[in-house]
């Protein structure tokens, strides 16, 4: 099986949610609650640990009332 990940991506992306989520003044705590996911979960996308599901990016452009593409505005 092969692992495609590209971790450049995927960091940026969690450096963009973290941004967003700062200038809304939200805590990772808040936006978890806002978009019913797991706090932990918030901490390793923004740290670029995980590559998250469309699914998740959703909730997390929903909670931050943003459309998705500006999560991908790196």
């Amino acid at each position: 099986m092969i692992n495609i990940k590209n971790d450049k991506v995927i960091k940026a992306f969690g450096r963009r949610l973290r941004d967003l989520r700062i200038s809304n003044g939200l805590s990772q705590e808040q936006l978890a609650n806002m978009a019913e996911i797991p706090l932990s979960q918030v901490g390793r996308i923004e740290r670029g640990e995980v590559n998250p599901t469309l699914s998740t990016i959703s909730v997390l452009a929903t909670a931050l009332n943003i459309q998705i593409i500006d999560l991908f505005l790196i």
